[in-house]
């Protein structure tokens, strides 16, 4: 365990490198959510604590290779290794034996949390054909999850070296009580939420 502690901190940003978003959330949005909600306390303003990223590869179930593509490129998009994930239980109707490679996953915090975050408002959601803001579906425990139905839409993902397009969930997860705290954290961070009728 220790080894994997030294390793991740080798990748950790420079010393005193502070990501645009994180210092916008301390100068910016946490100001305006104590406006807003009425906190009594800064500390009491919602938070982002994690971003993480779900591909579930129903093709895996026959060759383990699509699922290795699918974490090689999960762990290029995000810039931290991914996780393959296991089916928990047999289920004959989908051909599924327990421990079969069926998605992988990545956890970002801090640093990545924010650089991530940052791409994909900035770069990656733009580049959606005809997009006009993305539904704001809470699950009434502060948390979002965001769908994308095709992985192309990053710009590191080649589609020429990996033809095959898998969707993908993004979950943001926050310290918020209410869906109405996570939007306006998430909106603040530049979120695209559709408008409101």
């Amino acid at each position: 365990m220790a080894k994997t502690n030294k390793a991740e901190e080798q990748q950790k940003a420079p010393k005193g490198y502070v990501p645009a978003l994180k210092k916008l959330y301390r100068e910016e949005i946490v100001p305006a959510l104590v406006k807003k909600f009425s906190y009594a306390t800064p500390m009491a303003a919602p938070r982002l604590v994690k971003i993480t990223i779900n591909e579930g590869v129903g093709e895996g179930t026959q060759d383990r290779k699509v699922v290795e593509d699918a974490a090689a490129e999960l762990a290029l998009i995000t810039g931290q290794k991914a996780v393959i994930t296991n089916s928990r239980k047999d289920i004959s109707n989908f051909k599924l034996r327990k421990g079969m490679s069926v998605g992988c996953k990545v956890t970002l915090r801090d640093v990545k949390m924010y650089e991530f975050l940052e791409k994909l408002i900035r770069v990656t959601l733009p580049r959606i054909r005809d997009f006009n803001g993305i539904a704001d579906s809470m699950d009434g425990r502060g948390n979002y999850t965001l769908g994308i139905k095709e992985q192309i839409i990053f710009p590191e993902v080649d589609i020429d070296k990996n033809p095959r397009i898998h969707g993908m969930e993004i979950t943001f997860v926050t310290t918020a009580k209410s869906d109405e705290e996570c939007r306006e954290l998430l909106a603040a961070f530049g979120l695209p939420f559709k408008k409101r009728n």
